[in-house]
């Protein structure tokens, strides 16, 4: 999100120059696009050679939304989990606590925008060069 958010030429970053850049594989990058599609974060450019770019601003994406671009949502422990029964729920004090921490984690990725990550990389990229 980051390689296709930073690109300034309006036509969109190619697939395998993100590869590239990111180390990782072809087949590999092509689930995480999909993904990202999928959810409604990227969005091919329309038009022989063309890349990827954002469907919105980075200010506008949060890293909830990317997370859950690939999860269904955020649980540290398995008895959060809608999909789970727990007989001892309203009686177990250790609910409350994962509970919270879970609401906790939720609310950072809420916080937390695809420009925050640009702006952390710009002043990592300056330390290095």
């Amino acid at each position: 999100m980051i390689e296709i958010a930073l690109d300034k030429s309006g036509k969109g970053v190619f697939q395998k120059q993100i590869a590239e850049n990111q180390e990782i594989s072809l087949k590999y990058l092509d689930q995480i696009i999909h993904a990202l599609r999928t959810a409604g974060l990227v969005m091919a450019v329309r038009g022989r050679k063309s890349g990827y770019i954002l469907t919105r601003k980075p200010a506008d994406i949060t890293m909830l939304d990317i997370h859950n671009a690939f999860e269904p949502g955020i649980c540290v422990i398995d008895c959060l989990s809608s999909n789970i029964t727990c007989d001892r729920s309203n009686k177990c004090s250790a609910r409350g606590f994962w509970g919270r921490l879970n609401n906790k984690i939720i609310d950072y990725f809420k916080a937390i925008t695809l420009q925050d990550m640009i702006d952390d990389q710009s002043c990592l990229d300056d330390t290095v060069n």
